[in-house]
C-alpha cells in the first residue's frame, strides 16, 4: 500500500506497533536457519526487546535434503515487556521449501503472515513431501497472508557481479530472508554486517556476498508493494545494566569461569563431546586466560576421571555431558561420593532412552541424578530455570561442591542449552567469594601429629581437602570404605553404617533457600509446581489464567536435593498440587513418597517444551473441576 503526499513523494508502508511478535524461520537443515534466527535475535537483543528463542533442528549433520525429517527451524518471541517463553505459534512463518511449509503450517494461526521461497516449489520437491498439488496455487493457503518471494532468484541476481558461482550465490538466500525480515521489523543491521565480515574474515568475497544478499532482502522490502505494513516492537523496560544475548550453554560456561574466580581455584573441564552439551566445552576452551583448562577426552569415563583427578589435585573439577554420558560416568561419580571431593557434573538433558532424540529436549534424568549410582550415594541436584539462570546455577553448584566436599549434579536441558534470552551481565564485585579452606596442618585429635582425611567439620560435615604434596598431609584415598576420621580402609559393619549415614546427612544438611510461592491474591486452591525449564511455560500459563480472573499459585523448585525446608508446608497449603514435567512423572513420584501429598501429574515427552496455551487449558480444566 502506498500513499501519495502533496509534494509528489510516495510514502512507504504503514507502521503498526505491536507489543509482541513470534517469528519462525524454517527450511532445509542446510539452509542456514539457525544462523538466520541467531542473527535476527542478536539484533533484537541490541535493540532492547525482551526475547526468548527455540532452535529446533535434526540430529543428523546433513539430513536428507528437502524431506520432513531434514527440516530445521528457529523460533523467536520478542516483546516490549517481560516474556517467559519462545511463544506457542508464530505470527510470521518464513519457509524456504515445501518440506518446511508442510512441517510448520499447522502452527500458523489463520491470518498469520506466510513468506515463501517460491524457487524451491518444484514438482520434484512437492512430490518428495507428499503434496499432490502446489499449495501456493490450489487455494489451500487462502486463510493466511501469503507473500511468495523468489528468494534464490533474487539473491543470485543481486550477486551476479560478484563472480560467485550460482550455487554459492544461492546459499546466501538465508541472508536475503534475514534482510527482508529486518526491514519488516525495523531491526538494526550494523551488527549483522560486522558479524559476517568477522565470520568470513578469510574469505572476504563470501563476506561481501552475504552482506549484499542481506541488503538485497532489505531493499526488496522497501521497493516492493507486496507488503502493506511494517511492524514496530518497542524496547522492553528492563532494569538498568549491561545486557547481552546469551544461550544456556554459554551462560553455564561463564558461570564456571566465574566460579573459578569466586573460589580462587583453577577450573578443569574433562569432557567428551555430546549433543546438546558440547558448546560448553567449546566456550570454555576459549578462556585459558582465566586459568581454565579443557581436556577433550577419548570417552565419557576418562572425561569424568580426569575431572575427579583434577579435584584431588586442588582444582575445581567439572565434567559435562547428556543423559547417555551420565550413565557411563556413574561409577566415577560414585567414587567422588566416596572420596567426598568437589566435582560438578553437568547433564544437559535430551530425549532418551539410549541415543534417543539428541537434538530435542526432555527432563527425564531426574531419577538418574538422584539414584543412578550403586549403593547409597546421595548428591546435591540443582536445575536452572532459564538460559540466563544457568550462570547462577553453575555458581551455586560450585559453592556447594567446594563448601561441602561433594559432587553436584546440575540438570540443564536442550531447550535451555540452545535457547537464548537477554542477560544482564553481573559485576565481578557482586560475586560472593567461597573459601576452599584447604588443610594446611595435621589435625589428628589424639595428638599424634597425623592427618585424618575424614575428620569432619562440625557444621557442614565436610571432610578436609588436602592438596597432594603438602608436607605432613599424606593420606590414602580410593573406592573402598574408609574408617570414620582416620580414613584407613575399613570393613567394619558399624563403621560402614555410620559413614553411609554421615554422607547422607551431609547432603541433607546443605542450606538451600525456601521455595517461594507466587500467589497474588492469596486465595488460590491450585498450586502449579515445576522444575527446570518448565518455569517459563508454567509462568506464561498462569499469567493467562489470572488475566481471565482466576486465582492460581505458582512455585518452582531449583534445588531438587536437598529440597527446600518449607516445601512440605507449601504443598499442604493447597487443595490441588499440579506438576507439569517433560517426563512421565518423576518429580511427582519423589514428592508423593516424601511428603505423602496426592500431587497430580501432567506429562509431555514430545521432545518440545510445553506451550503456554496447552497449560492454560489444563489449569482451567482443574479450576473448573473437569479434572479435579
Amino acid at each position: 500500500m502506498t500513499v501519495k503526499i502533496d509534494d509528489g513523494a510516495v510514502a512507504g508502508p504503514d507502521v503498526i506497533e505491536r507489543d509482541r511478535v513470534v517469528i519462525r524461520f524454517a527450511g532445509d537443515s542446510g539452509d542456514g536457519m539457525q544462523l538466520t534466527g541467531d542473527r535476527f535475535t542478536s539484533e533484537t537483543a541490541a535493540f532492547g526487546n525482551d526475547l526468548s528463542t527455540l532452535p529446533n533442528f535434526p540430529a543428523e549433520i546433513r539430513a536428507p535434503a528437502g524431506t520432513l525429517p531434514g527440516v530445521s527451524s528457529f523460533q523467536l518471541h520478542f516483546a516490549n515487556y517481560d516474556i517467559l517463553t519462545p511463544g506457542d505459534r508464530p505470527d510470521v512463518l518464513v519457509t524456504m521449501n515445501p518440506a518446511a511449509l508442510k512441517a510448520n503450517i499447522a502452527d500458523l494461526p489463520a491470518g498469520g503472515v506466510l513468506i515463501v521461497n517460491t524457487d524451491e516449489f518444484t514438482k520434484r520437491n512437492l512430490t518428495k513431501v507428499g503434496y499432490d498439488a502446489n499449495p501456493l496455487e490450489d487455494g489451500s493457503l487462502e486463510q493466511y497472508a501469503v507473500h511468495p518471494v523468489a528468494m534464490a532468484t533474487l539473491t543470485k541476481g543481486a550477486l551476479e557481479e560478484t563472480g560467485l558461482s550460482k550455487k554459492d550465490a544461492e546459499r546466501a538466500k538465508n541472508m536475503f530472508a534475514l534482510g527482508l525480515l529486518s526491514w519488516m521489523y525495523h531491526r538494526p543491521h550494523e551488527g549483522t554486517e560486522r558479524f559476517l565480515r568477522e565470520k568470513f574474515a578469510r574469505r572476504p568475497d563470501l563476506a561481501e556476498a552475504n552482506i549484499l544478499a542481506f541488503r538485497a532482502g532489505h531493499a526488496y522490502g522497501e521497493t516492493t508493494e507486496a507488503f502493506a505494513v511494517t511492524y514496530e516492537v518497542k524496547p522492553a523496560p528492563l532494569p538498568p545494566g549491561t545486557y547481552r544475548q546469551i544461550t544456556g550453554n554459554t551462560a553455564l560456561a561463564y558461570g564456571l569461569v566465574a566460579a573459578g574466580h569466586t573460589t580462587g581455584l583453577p577450573v578443569f573441564l574433562g569432557s567428551y563431546p555430546i549433543t546438546p552439551a558440547s558448546d560448553i566445552l567449546h566456550e570454555l576452551s576459549k578462556h585459558k586466560s582465566f586459568d581454565v583448562t579443557t581436556f577433550q577426552a577419548e570417552d565419557e569415563i576418562s572425561g569424568v576421571g580426569a575431572a575427579l583427578g583434577a579435584s584431588f589435585g586442588g582444582a575445581l573439577g567439572v565434567t559435562t555431558t547428556s543423559g547417555p554420558g551420565v550413565s557411563l560416568k556413574s561409577e566415577t561419580v560414585g567414587l567422588a561420593v566416596a572420596l567426598e571431593l568437589p566435582l560438578i557434573v553437568v547433564d544437559v538433558q535430551r530425549g532418551g532412552p539410549s541415543t534417543g532424540l539428541p537434538t530435542k529436549t526432555e527432563q527425564a534424568d531426574l531419577l538418574q541424578a538422584m539414584y543412578g549410582r550403586n549403593g547409597e550415594s546421595p548428591l546435591p541436584v540443582i536445575a536452572p530455570q532459564s538460559p540466563g539462570d544457568c550462570f547462577r546455577a553453575a555458581l551455586e553448584a560450585a559453592e556447594i561442591a567446594v563448601r561441602y566436599r561433594t559432587p553436584v549434579m546440575l540438570l540443564s536441558d536442550g531447550s535451555l542449552a540452545n535457547g537464548s534470552e537477554p542477560w544482564r551481565v553481573p559485576s565481578v564485585e557482586d560475586l560472593t567469594p567461597v573459601d576452599p579452606r584447604f588443610a594446611t596442618a595435621p589435625n589428628a585429635p589424639d595428638g599424634t601429629g597425623e592427618f585424618w582425611p575424614y575428620l569432619r567439620d562440625d557444621e557442614t560435615l565436610a571432610r578436609p581437602w588436602a592438596i597432594p604434596g603438602t608436607p605432613g598431609l599424606e593420606h590414602r584415598i580410593g573406592g573402598l570404605e574408609k574408617a570414620d576420621g582416620r580414613g584407613s580402609i575399613s570393613y567394619d559393619p558399624a563403621n560402614h553404617d555410620r559413614m553411609v549415614r554421615l554422607r547422607a546427612a551431609k547432603v541433607e544438611g546443605i542450606t538451600v533457600p525456601d521455595v517461594e510461592v507466587d500467589d497474588p491474591n492469596g486465595d488460590a486452591e491450585l498450586l502449579v509446581l515445576g522444575w527446570g525449564s518448565t518455569y517459563g511455560p508454567i509462568g506464561a500459563g498462569c499469567r493467562r489464567v489470572r488475566a481471565m480472573g482466576h486465582s492460581v499459585a505458582q512455585a518452582h523448585l531449583r534445588n531438587l536435593n536437598p529440597m527446600p525446608a518449607n516445601l512440605g508446608e507449601v504443598l499442604g497449603n493447597y487443595r490441588t498440587v499440579l506438576i507439569p514435567e517433560m517426563n512421565l512423572g518423576q518429580l511427582v513420584l519423589l514428592l508423593r513418597a516424601r511428603y505423602l501429598v496426592d500431587a497430580k501429574s501432567y506429562t509431555n515427552v514430545t521432545g518440545l517444551p510445553f506451550k503456554a496455551e496447552e497449560l492454560q487449558d489444563l489449569f482451567l480444566d482443574y479450576l473448573n473441576g473437569v479434572l479435579a
